[in-house]
């Protein structure tokens, strides 16, 4: 159901205020998962305090006018220790949500404790039963399953919600229902789904057939459908879509400009659009970065974000995606670092991931309404 013809008005430029920002404690994870993209997880690299201080000046005036999010990312936020994390989140006002994405590996009583008094979001990273986590291994290389369930058992034990999020690397026929069950089970109320993408230190090839990932997605819808429990992200984002474009009103569905999603790194760097690209550098582009927030206010970085060349080039490929793609009201033209990990530029327009997870994805969900709708009276 791309809405093709359709001329659509939003994703210009960048948003002067973000949504939310993310955080990194540290660049350290305990685990060595083989699909991870951080290029330096294996190095304790700790944010100081000074850094969350001065992001907390610019987020603490944006929370008070309106709903902001801080989300703790890594490397393995709960890795720079409850102490440490504590005095970061410190200088951020009542008004800020905090989030944490968090194997769940270090969870127990005392980081539940944390959770509680920090009203702190959780979300684990867990790819399904046992049989498909076998990429989730600790630095000896030995599966880390038991433990993330024990991370989980105790936020299920304390009664706090968490949502999940599965990295999918073989989307096929079959996978998504079982997948499903087993995270109705797990007990989230949230669950996202991400087709494995190539991108930062991870090279492997993310190229599948088509017909098998729609029908991934169509088979997901599916069983969304027989009990819907759990807010299904991508399947719940198609649905609005396919109203929207049914009821004429799709230009509406994607927002005016970009959220520059702002990724602070340890550092104090700021990169905008993708937080994949904090760590690496390029010939071109050099460390991807806008500025740092402990010699520029964040406000004024992300207000000449957009002049940062590989941001200039990447909203370059943001038109020729909207001159092009009967997708761009759906997905509003991708995401940068897919376009630089896969194309090597900024300025290309469909990627696999675009086909895994947007095109795909939308016609997966059509494929199940068509196969599933009503006999004509």
């Amino acid at each position: 159901m791309a809405a093709r013809g359709q001329s659509f008005s939003g994703m210009r430029g960048l948003a002067a205020v973000p949504s939310y920002v993310v955080m990194q404690p540290t660049t350290l994870c305990n685990l060595d998962c083989a699909y991870c993209y951080l290029p330096f997880r294996a190095v304790d690299r700790r944010m100081p305090v000074a850094v969350a201080e001065a992001v907390a000046a610019a987020v603490n005036p944006w929370a008070a006018n309106g709903r902001f999010s801080v989300v703790w990312h890594g490397g393995e936020p709960l890795a720079a220790g409850r102490e440490h994390l504590a005095d970061l989140i410190a200088p951020f006002g009542p008004e800020v949500e905090h989030h944490v994405q968090t194997n769940a590996t270090l969870v127990d009583d005392d980081w539940c404790d944390f959770f509680v008094r920090h009203e702190m979001r959780v979300s684990v990273s867990v790819d399904g039963p046992r049989a498909r986590n076998g990429d989730r291994v600790n630095r000896g290389g030995q599966p880390a399953y038991d433990r993330i369930l024990h991370g989980i058992a105790a936020l299920r034990r304390r009664g706090l919600p968490f949502s999940a999020l599965a990295v999918v690397s073989r989307p096929e026929p079959g996978l998504a229902t079982e997948l499903y069950d087993y995270f109705l089970e797990l007990g989230c109320d949230v669950l996202g789904i991400n087709i494995e993408e190539t991108e930062g230190v991870n090279t492997r090839d993310n190229r599948h057939d088509p017909s098998a990932v729609s029908a991934f997605w169509a088979e997901l819808v599916g069983a969304w459908r027989r009990e819907p429990r759990i807010h299904l992200r991508e399947i719940e984002w198609s649905l609005r879509y396919a109203a929207a474009v049914l009821d004429n009103s799709a230009d509406g569905v994607l927002p005016r400009q970009l959220d520059p999603i702002p990724t602070i790194s340890h550092d104090g760097s700021v990169i905008v659009l993708s937080p994949e690209l904090a760590g690496f550098t390029d010939p071109r582009y050099g460390d991807f970065s806008s500025g740092n927030v402990l010699t520029t206010p964040l406000a004024q970085i992300l207000g000449d974000a957009a002049a940062t060349p590989w941001v200039k080039e990447f909203l370059t490929g943001v038109e020729a995606c909207r001159a092009s793609c009967p997708y761009f009201g759906f997905c509003g033209g991708g995401h940068a670092a897919n376009r630089y990990f896969e194309l090597g530029r900024f300025d290309g327009t469909e990627t696999e991931h675009c086909r895994n997870s947007k095109i795909r994805l939308l016609e997966g969900v059509l494929e199940h309404a068509r196969d599933h709708q009503s006999p004509a009276a």
